[in-house]
């Protein structure tokens, strides 16, 4: 194995201290002598105050606002006149060494000390050193003087000695609340309470992980850029510190956990003015740590977290700060794991390619202003929690298929969302252009063409305070258009051939228009999922819904529909081809409840159409629960799903033959269907 050097990179909080410790600390599961692990502390600080402060040193601030009060000895290198209480002086001497120099004598310590096949160089670095630093190369950049020699030393060292060297570049990202939170406390009084982006250091992560990446930005191809939450490794040390050494590619030592409280032959001079917090601890907060007494002195678990005031002057440092922290978030293992529990699928994703998919969120242009709409990767689209759809579910909806690089009954889709928003007496509304333009955009950079579906969500928009109160929406609209790689048939949806059954819902029922109006297709959708619920608790795919009176009105999902055979009942027309079309439906009626309770859906809409055309009779009126218990065919009718069959109901076996298969009439009207998606391009745009 190769030395590995591992380039931490971070905001200056404590914890990358404590990480630090727990590198050091590897040396004592060590069986040899020799130490296998060697920890630097910022070795490139001292150039950054060089040139940050200058080479005349002082405490005063300066053009950057920057201030230390050990910066003059430090920027020398010797023990401050007035002292520091103990014989450090070897500290201050050391910090004359130079990055190269100081990994240089590093990684010869370990070859010396044969430890050149599993030996480790933890270096903390602050994320504002960065530009300090040639990724490309590893070492620092060139300075005046002959620092290079101590590369071209190692260089030679590794090919005498036959040992590469591996190089890892670790981000310890932490939530800029906490960091800043502490920032006027005893930490500010050492750099002059100056909470400037560039002092506070986080948004130069995001440039040391694409320096980090190189110019092909592919994080699985080059394999050496891990991001790990500081909150992660305070909450569950010993997982997240094993599954860091197996990133790093070296071996997890239980002695990582502890470290002796009170100074470390690893720290930088300066440690006094900023390490008591972690000088008070003994180790991560570990549960099975047996003593109370020892608990005391664990660091930085999340129940020993103080509350802290972030006042005004921190806002402009964290409202920079949280977009590079939420980017970074999305890249470690712990947001890849954040599903508690698991879907129906067993993944978390039906198709791989939604875990990447784009969407759309965005308020519409006004005389005054222009649209904020914009295409952004799902893990990074957010809404306000002031938004209305947060607030009261006060927004109106759509489900809407791509088929064949078309969109199936845009118009239709449309008509309907204009329509409840208008019933609900939206303001500021995007315009029916403006809403088209994103759904083709987003289609577009995501590629979709065929098997998409997309939840189109229009809200009243964002308000400015919180309140149900319509006359705070003074932002207009938001549009939220989530494309996903969907097919007709799987786990997200139904099976269309063998069929599924239902139940019916014991306690929730379809509102009338009196109380709340079904025809619009509002976003207040608790009266569905509690009814999904109890389908789901009795292996169901949906629940019934009746209507106050108990007479069916739809699923919590989907339209519903029954066949029935009336022998009294002849086909219209007498067509070669329509005979041949209906063999096996002769006497059929197609029956489904009426609209009163129910949203009278687009789909639902298009097999009445379709039926009629074909000579099926049709009935739209009031059916009771018996109709469907006692029906030929059942099927349900969505856009998502198009036409499911039914076979069983509550326990009973749907049609006279007991088979559980999808009738004839069903199987027809699928495949016409179908066909109308295929061939009648004027329902599509």
């Amino acid at each position: 194995m190769p030395i590995t050097i591992v380039h931490c990179w971070s905001a200056p909080r404590s914890r990358s201290t404590a990480l630090l410790y727990s590198f050091e600390a590897r040396n004592a599961d060590s069986s040899s002598e020799e130490d296998n692990t060697i920890a630097l502390d910022e070795p490139l600080y001292r150039r950054w105050l060089r040139e940050k402060i200058g080479r005349g040193g002082g405490a005063g601030t300066n053009n950057y606002g920057i201030s230390r009060p050990y910066a003059e000895p430090l920027l020398r290198g010797a023990t401050p006149a007035e002292g520091t209480g103990e014989d450090d002086s070897w500290r201050w001497e050391r910090e004359r060494q130079c990055f190269d120099e100081r990994v240089y004598r590093s990684v010869k310590a370990l070859i010396e000390g044969g430890r050149g096949d599993d030996g480790c160089v933890f270096l903390k670095q602050m994320a504002k050193f960065s530009h300090l630093f040639d990724f490309e190369t590893n070492w620092e950049t060139e300075i005046e003087g002959d620092a290079s020699r101590w590369k071209d030393r190692c260089s030679q060292l590794l090919s005498e000695s036959e040992v590469e060297l591996r190089h890892r570049h670790l981000l310890l990202i932490r939530d800029p609340m906490s960091c800043l939170g502490s920032w006027m406390g005893k930490s500010g009084d050492v750099h002059g309470n100056n909470p400037h982006p560039d002092e506070v250091g986080i948004t130069h992560l995001l440039d040391v992980y694409a320096k980090a990446l190189g110019p092909s930005m592919n994080r699985e191809e080059e394999g050496n850029v891990i991001v790990i939450d500081s909150d992660d490794v305070a909450a569950s040390p010993r997982e997240s510190l094993q599954e860091l050494c197996a990133a790093l590619g070296i071996k997890y030592h239980d002695s990582m956990l502890k470290w002796q409280a009170g100074p470390h032959k690893c720290d930088g001079p300066w440690a006094k003015w900023w390490y008591h917090d972690v000088w008070e601890s003994s180790g991560w907060d570990v549960e099975d740590v047996d003593a109370k007494e020892s608990k005391k002195n664990c660091f930085h678990h999340p129940r020993t977290q103080r509350y802290r005031t972030v006042t005004p002057d921190l806002f402009p440092a964290l409202r920079m700060s949280i977009p590079a922290f939420n980017f970074l978030q999305t890249l470690t293992s712990s947001h890849q794991r954040r599903a508690v529990m698991t879907p129906p699928s067993g993944r978390l994703y039906e198709d791989p390619r939604n875990e990447h998919v784009l969407v759309f969120v965005g308020t519409p242009s006004t005389p005054t202003r222009r649209g904020t709409g914009r295409i952004i990767p799902r893990d990074m689209a957010a809404i306000s929690p002031f938004d209305s759809s947060v607030q009261g579910g006060d927004a109106t909806w759509e489900g809407i298929r791509v088929y064949n690089g078309r969109i199936f009954h845009l118009d239709h889709h449309l008509d309907r969302l204009f329509r409840s928003a208008k019933a609900l007496g939206f303001e500021n509304v995007h315009t029916r252009s403006e809403v088209t333009e994103a759904i083709f955009r987003v289609l577009a950079a995501n590629g979709m063409r065929e098997g998409a579906h997309m939840r189109l969500t229009l809200t009243r928009g964002e308000k400015c305070t919180s309140s149900m109160n319509p006359l705070f929406n003074v932002y207009g609209t938001t549009l939220i258009i989530l494309p996903e790689w969907k097919p007709t048939e799987g786990v997200t949806t139904y099976d269309n051939r063998k069929g599924v059954s239902l139940i019916t819902a014991g306690t929730c029922r379809r509102s009338p228009p009196s109380t709340l109006d079904n025809k619009i297709h509002h976003n207040n959708m608790i009266q569905n999922i509690l009814p999904k619920m109890q389908a789901n608790l009795a292996r169901a795919a949906d629940s019934i819904m009746l209507d106050l009176e108990g007479f069916v009105a739809e699923t919590n999902a989907t339209n519903l529909f029954l066949v029935r055979r009336d022998r009294q009942h002849h086909t219209d027309g007498d067509s070669a081809d329509k005979e041949n079309k209906l063999s096996g439906c002769e006497g059929a009626v197609l029956v489904t409840p009426t609209a009163d309770a129910c949203l009278p859906g687009i789909t639902r809409d298009t097999v009445l159409f379709l039926a009629r055309e074909l000579g099926i009779k049709t009935e739209v009126r009031r059916v009771s629960l018996s109709e469907f218990y006692s029906a030929d065919e059942v099927f349900t009718t969505g856009t998502m799903g198009e036409l499911t069959p039914v076979t069983m109901i509550d326990g009973r076996v749907i049609g006279w033959e007991n088979m559980m298969k999808r009738g004839v009439v069903t199987e027809l009207l699928q495949n016409t269907y179908k066909e109308a998606v295929e061939t009648r391009l004027h329902w599509s745009t």
